[in-house]
């Protein structure tokens, strides 16, 4: 884990949930971002990664108002990690999208913390899916869908660590 030491701390950005997990031995409380150009949808999992949950939608602003509210909600649930959506293209390559996740993923860096980027082609569509299920309206969805594919990202990342597919 990145060292505070008084200096500018940046901490390991990875595709990788091994180097991710070499990070964080203790496991501990993660929070989801799916980065959209309007909104942050948010999502936390429990210290023992057992299940990711929604959380709030954040409306996107500078990036230094957006840097402060994550360092409140991390402070807030003790966070020890971060996981990103990173949109890939159906083929798995990387389009602009991905290179913009990639720089949100390193200005966050400097909070400290070990920041996983987690592939997120599915995420809106299968929480578009489960919010359906719920037999919620349109409009309710509109407001949760970011936070709801916050916490499919999650979810997906929190399996991988715990069972080993890195």
């Amino acid at each position: 884990m990145a060292e505070n030491t008084g200096a500018k701390v940046t901490a390991v950005v990875t595709t990788s949930a091994l180097d991710f997990r070499a990070e964080l031995p203790q496991a501990g409380a993660l929070l989801a971002l799916d980065l959209g150009t309007q909104t942050i949808g948010t999502a936390f999992c429990d210290p023992g990664w057992r299940f990711a949950s929604p959380g709030k939608t954040i409306k996107r602003g500078k990036f230094g108002a957006d840097k402060a509210l994550m360092e409140a909600l991390i402070r807030e649930r003790s966070v020890k990690g971060i996981v990103i959506g990173l949109p890939l293209n159906m083929d798995g390559s990387e389009g602009p999208r991905s290179q913009s996740s990639r720089a949100y993923a390193r200005n966050l860096s400097v909070l400290g913390l070990p920041i996983l980027l987690w592939d997120e082609r599915w995420s809106t569509s299968s929480a578009e899916r489960g919010l359906i299920e719920q037999d919620m309206s349109r409009a309710k969805r509109a407001t949760r869908i970011d936070s709801a594919a916050a916490a499919v990202i999650l979810q997906g990342a929190i399996d991988a660590l715990v069972g080993g597919r890195f």
